[in-house]
Parts: structure tokens; C-alpha cells; sequence
């Protein structure tokens, strides 16, 4: 096939990725205003229990926005859903900055969430779908990357700017990726979904750079082939629920969505400023925000690069025992001040290894689970099935955090900080064991490898492109890799 340019598939990547950006600003909105409302500069008493249902209100307007995302994504395509979600980002961004009353605030999270469950479900399956199965992951993860670059903005900007600029700032962001998502293509694999053949050949060759005409037709044949055999079954919730065929990767998603979430790396990021105050140390928030945030920027460059190199398996099954280790650290830190009640004066110059602690389970976080999950969700769904498990997978992922976010303080009250992080590191240990015993490699796989690795001999393999002698061994080494997992 000879040497073709994939510009196209980074600049695709890239104006998508301004979505996720916004996304990570959105994400760590509650960092600096959070600070903001403990210190009384907005002029408005915000307690605790506001603060806890203003970080809920996110969960269920992510499960409507993943809702949303899977009759959109699959009656309009994966370009409409991304250039739709900018409208519920936009409408919570303009409550934010109108009003800073508890019942508005909780309106505007709720849209943000909407918006957030609309992207964070699409994004990964469209550049799935798009991208060679050789970069995928490191398009994928480089969405990642511009998370963590959005918040690094939200956390090292927002404790500088007052609290109505910091929110009139967030206002342009959904208007610039809607304006840079406009020219880019569906996705093939929803074209011929939909029957369209010749639109998916003219989006195919632009994608891919093809100058060889036989290039364009024998990978669209791949496509064609695969897409007519799994739109064959159903695609409702409840034939992915008790489907045989989907049962691994239902397993490997929930499994891995339910560690992801309970680790409680995202709720420590937005509880960061009041856990770093309890630990009564001299370093200055201002300064932990921007360590933070430029940290797990750089990690995310760190990931983009390693996830088609070393791998996702390795990745992730380091990263849940990295995390469990500084974990730990941080629950040793408040043992000694909860439980053992040891002086203050004595803890104090001891508060950095709290900070430590936490920089470290962001940092291998993001370099695993927190990035590269997204990108196996990506993966392991064949495309009849695709759009309502992405959707489920994020309704089943905001009522975690839903749990999460509003059970923090109440369980922080109940069992304390070293608890708290105790059960946290217990998470992480549970995710890495899963892993290893429940998550496949699929590291420079196409979608149809990946499906006869999970299926193995229920994948109804029609495709012409496997007739030849090699194709049929490498089609049995797939199958006896699917009968071990």
C-alpha cells in the first residue's frame, strides 16, 4: 500500500479534542471556586451541604446526556452528537455566571453534566471508528491529554481570576470546538451503518490519504463486511445485558468503570484545596493548584505516547497499584492525625507527604485507568451495539458518581480521612487484580480482531478478507487468546 500521510486523522483528533478540554476546564470548575466559596469571596454563604449537592447534580445530568448521546449518536451520527452537545455546556456556563444561588448552581451543573455525558460517550467511539487500528490509542488518549490541559487552565487560572471572570472566561470554550468541529467527517463505520456506501468510500479515502484506489476498496470491504454481520443482531439494553456475545466486554466495562470511578481520584481533585487545608500544612493553595494541574498535563503527553507502545493492560494494571501505594500514603497521614492523635506541631512538616500522595495518584492515574478505560470502551463493542453501551456504560458511570460525590462528605464525617482514603487504595488493589485476570491486550488489534478475541467462535465470521491460509491462522490464534480470557 506504500507510505500515506494520517494528517487528517490528527487534525480530526485534535479539533475533537478541544471538546475534552472544555470537558477537563468543566471537571475541575469546583478546584478554585470550591476555595472561593471556604474563603467567602463571592459575597455568598455556600455551605457544605450545597456544595455536596452542587457536585451531585453533575451525575444525573451526565445519565441524561448519555441517554441523549444514544439516540442522537445513532439516528444522526457521531459528528451531530459533538456538535450538539455544545448547547447544554454553553446554557449551564451562562447559569454560572448569572447567579450564584445554591438551586441555580445545581441547574448549571446538571448541564454541565448533560453536555459531559454527550461527549464523554461519543468522542471515544467516534475515533474508535476513524482512526487506524495502529493509533487509535494514542488519538484516544490524546483527547486525554487535552482534559488534563483543560484542567490545568481551570486550576491554575481560577484562583487568580474573580469568581464571575473565571466563569465569563469558560463561556467562549463551547463556542470554539463547536466552531472547530463543523468540517469534520462522520464516521465511516456510521455511514455504512446507515447504507450510505459511497459517502463512507469518500470520508474512508479522506481519513486515510488513500492514493490507490484498491487500498480504499479492500479496507472499506473490511468494514462493510463486519459492520453487515453484527448489524444483524439486536441492539437493545436488554440483548446486551444477556447476550453471550457481549458478556466480556460488559464484564471488562463495568468492572473497569466501577474501579475507575471508586478510586476517587476525581473527587479528590475537586475536594483538593479543603483536604490539603485539613492537613494544616504551610504550602500555599495556589501553589498545589498549578503542581497539580501542569503535573497531570504532562503525564497526559506521558500516555498518549505509551498506550500503543507498552500497551493498555500494562498500563492500567500499574497504574491501580500505583494509586493503591499513594493512597495509602495519604491514609497514613490522616491516621496519624484522626487516630493516633499525634500533636500537630509534630504532623505539620510532615503535610507534604498528604500532597505527595495525592500528586502521585495523579500522576499514575492519569498515565492508566483515568485515560486509557475510554479507550478500550472504544474498542471491545461490536458497532450493532456500540451507541447503547457507550450510553449505559455512562449511565452506569453517573450513578457512581453520583454515589460518590454526594457519600464523600458523609462518609468523611463518619469514618474520617484516613477511612476515606483506606477504602479508596482497597479500590485500587481490587481494579489492578481485575485486570489481570478479566482485561485483554488489544494493543494494535482492528475492531474485528478484538471482537473474535472476546467472542471467539460466536463471532459470525463472513468477511471474504479471511479465505487465505494466513488470515484463517491468524483468525485461530485470536479464538484460542478469546477461549483463556
Amino acid at each position: 500500500m506504500g507510505k500515506r500521510s494520517r494528517i487528517v486523522q490528527y487534525v480530526v483528533a485534535a479539533a475533537v479534542s478541544l471538546a475534552s478540554m472544555t470537558l477537563g476546564v468543566i471537571s475541575a470548575w469546583p478546584t478554585p471556586v470550591i476555595a472561593k466559596f471556604h474563603a467567602n469571596e463571592t459575597g455568598t454563604y455556600i455551605s457544605d451541604k450545597d456544595i455536596s449537592w452542587m457536585l451531585a447534580m453533575s451525575s444525573p445530568g451526565f445519565i441524561a446526556g448519555s441517554v441523549a448521546t444514544r439516540y442522537i449518536s445513532d439516528r444522526y451520527g457521531r459528528r451531530t452528537t459533538i456538535l450538539s452537545s455544545a448547547i447544554p455546556m454553553s446554557l449551564g456556563t451562562i447559569l454560572v455566571v448569572f447567579s450564584l444561588k445554591p438551586w441555580i448552581l445545581y441547574k448549571a451543573r446538571f448541564l454541565w453534566g448533560w453536555g459531559t455525558g454527550m461527549i464523554g460517550t461519543v468522542v471515544s467511539m467516534y475515533l474508535a471508528e476513524i482512526a487506524d487500528k495502529d493509533l487509535r490509542g494514542t488519538l484516544s488518549v490524546g483527547t486525554r491529554f487535552m482534559f488534563n490541559f483543560g484542567t490545568l487552565l481551570a486550576i491554575s487560572v481560577g484562583p487568580f481570576l474573580s469568581y464571575h471572570i473565571f466563569n465569563i472566561s469558560i463561556l467562549v470554550l463551547p463556542l470554539i470546538y463547536f466552531l472547530a468541529c463543523c468540517w469534520i467527517p462522520e464516521s465511516p463505520y456510521y455511514y455504512l451503518k446507515e447504507g450510505r456506501v459511497e459517502e463512507a468510500r469518500r470520508v474512508l479515502t479522506k481519513l486515510r490519504s488513500y492514493k490507490d484506489s484498491k487500498a480504499v476498496e479492500d479496507e472499506l470491504q473490511v468494514m462493510k463486511s463486519s459492520v453487515s454481520s453484527e448489524m444483524q443482531r439486536d441492539s437493545s439494553v436488554k440483548e446486551l445485558l444477556i447476550g453471550e456475545q457481549y458478556r466480556k466486554a460488559v464484564i471488562i466495562s463495568a468492572g473497569l468503570k466501577l474501579t475507575q470511578i471508586m478510586t476517587g481520584v476525581m473527587t479528590v481533585q475537586q475536594y483538593l484545596g479543603r483536604i490539603m487545608q485539613d492537613t494544616k500544612t504551610d504550602i500555599k493553595l495556589t501553589t498545589v493548584f498549578i503542581i497539580f494541574g501542569a503535573v497531570r498535563f504532562l503525564i497526559g503527553i506521558m500516555s498518549s505516547i505509551l498506550v500503543d507502545r507498552v500497551g493498555r493492560r500494562t498500563l492500567l494494571i500499574f497504574s491501580f497499584f500505583g494509586t493503591a501505594v499513594c493512597h495509602i500514603m495519604v491514609g497514613g497521614y490522616f491516621f496519624c492525625q484522626e487516630v493516633l492523635k499525634i500533636d500537630q506541631t509534630v504532623l505539620t512538616p510532615y503535610g507534604y507527604v498528604t500532597f505527595l500522595g495525592i500528586l502521585g495518584s495523579s500522576i499514575v492515574s492519569t498515565l492508566g485507568y483515568t485515560s486509557i478505560i475510554f479507550v478500550i470502551f472504544g474498542e471491545i463493542f461490536p458497532m450493532n451495539i456500540k451507541a447503547v453501551a457507550m450510553s449505559s456504560i455512562s449511565i452506569y458511570g453517573g450513578i457512581l458518581g453520583f454515589i460518590i460525590a454526594k457519600g464523600y462528605q458523609e462518609l468523611k464525617d463518619l469514618i474520617g480521612m484516613c477511612g476515606v482514603f483506606g477504602i479508596f487504595a482497597l479500590v485500587a488493589i481490587i481494579g489492578a487484580v481485575f485486570t489481570i485476570g478479566f482485561v485483554p491486550e488489544t494493543k494494535g488489534k482492528s475492531l474485528r480482531e478484538i471482537q473474535i478475541m472476546l467472542q471467539g467462535d460466536i463471532y459470525n465470521d463472513t468477511e471474504e478478507v479471511t479465505s487465505n491460509n494466513d488470515k484463517n491462522t491468524e483468525l485461530q490464534e485470536l479464538k484460542r487468546e478469546s477461549s483463556r480470557l
